[in-house]
């Protein structure tokens, strides 16, 4: 196999940060708290409501395909946390921004806008699925969309975007790398190794805490000592936010200070998106360690959707306009889950393709 090339052009790399320079934990979240909500046009309100009723209805389907047996191994449904996906991926540039995410990664993907039908069909294993069939539900990808997966080893898509983050400083792109971790794996050694490069080399990248609460089962102050992730990047000088995940326009808001300050060339930012998932880790998780009137009252009182549905109303959108999206998305994923589940399996020599790169 012929060796790649390598080009000789070498980049100026951002000097580390020195003893005497200005860092403040506090710089962009006082920014965000001075102005907290994105000023949404009424087309972006509904755009936001759309897409976070379509990963709510399409995971609440991916649910009931797993109960029938159609969706095999792990399945980490993302309701409840829709507002993160659509509040931050609304605001990245598609033409160059990547994304990298773990295994709670179908919402991320149905953010992006790619079509249900190609998600649920690798879901099921399907040759028309966005993997082929051979990711599933842990390891969705698309290289098109910049999206990067969608990894099962917690934590380990972290170190991965911080290469992705050199790689756009090296290409000189203008992008950004959007990497997302739970509340779980910001308790893993890599997560602090690239945040430490990260700030070293000045890296265009954004370090989202999507904090759920409970990681696999156990709460946060029960295997944290600092609760507030956000603080987590000061020891290597990484300016922290701490962001309502259930409100999507708070996201946004957050967003755009965050990406602002990434792209004007002042290195990573961290931020912490405290937001809550109603189902289990995964779908084999029955999710006893915590109370059926804990989750009622999250529903009840901070659900992203209800309260972005609140919100158009008291703006003079007819409740019938919304039940009318609601019945198509519901129709758009019902499509989705007649066309996996009538698309044929990948063949055999499938198990050949996509494990060797030949040459660049």
């Amino acid at each position: 196999m012929a060796k790649a090339s390598r080009s000789k052009k070498t980049k100026a790399k951002a000097p580390p940060p020195s003893e005497d320079s200005d860092f403040s934990l506090s710089s962009l979240q006082e920014a965000l708290d001075a102005e907290k909500r994105f000023a949404a046009s009424e087309e972006q309100l509904l755009h936001f409501y759309e897409q976070m009723l379509l990963i709510r209805r399409f995971e609440e389907r991916a649910g009931q395909l797993y109960g029938l047996g159609l969706i095999g191994g792990f399945c980490h449904l993302y309701i409840g946390q829709e507002a993160v996906a659509i509040g931050l991926q609304s605001a990245l540039d598609n033409d160059r921004d990547s994304v990298i995410t773990g295994y709670r990664d179908h919402g991320h993907m149905l953010a992006y806008g790619i079509d249900p039908k190609v998600i649920m069909a690798e879901l099921t294993g399907r040759q028309a699925g966005i993997s082929k069939g051979k990711g599933g539900s842990m390891h969705m990808f698309s290289t098109e969309h910049k999206f990067y997966g969608g990894h099962g080893i917690v934590g380990a898509q972290v170190a991965l975007g911080g290469g992705l983050a050199l790689a756009h400083q090296y290409n000189e792109d203008g992008g950004l790398c959007l990497a997302y971790f739970g509340d779980g794996a910001a308790n893993q050694g890599q997560v602090y190794e690239t945040m430490n490069m990260a700030a070293l080399w000045n890296l265009p990248m954004v370090f989202v805490v999507e904090n759920n609460q409970y990681a696999m089962g156990t709460a946060v102050r029960r295997s944290s000592a600092e609760t507030e992730f956000y603080r987590r990047g000061a020891a290597f000088r990484i300016p922290g936010m701490d962001v309502n995940g259930m409100d999507v326009l708070e996201v946004r808001q957050a967003a755009e200070i965050a990406f602002k300050h990434v792209r004007d060339g002042n290195g990573p930012v961290l931020m912490e998106c405290n937001t809550y998932r109603y189902r289990g880790h995964s779908m084999s998780d029955p999710a006893k360690y915590r109370t059926r009137e804990e989750v009622q009252d999250i529903k009840d009182h901070k659900d992203p959707i209800e309260a972005l549905k609140k919100m158009l109303i008291e703006q003079g959108h007819a409740e019938d306009d919304l039940k009318a999206i609601d019945k198509d998305i519901r129709k758009t994923v019902s499509e989705a889950a007649d066309f996996a589940e009538n698309s044929p399996e990948p063949g055999a020599a499938e198990l050949y393709t996509d494990v060797l790169v030949e040459s660049y």
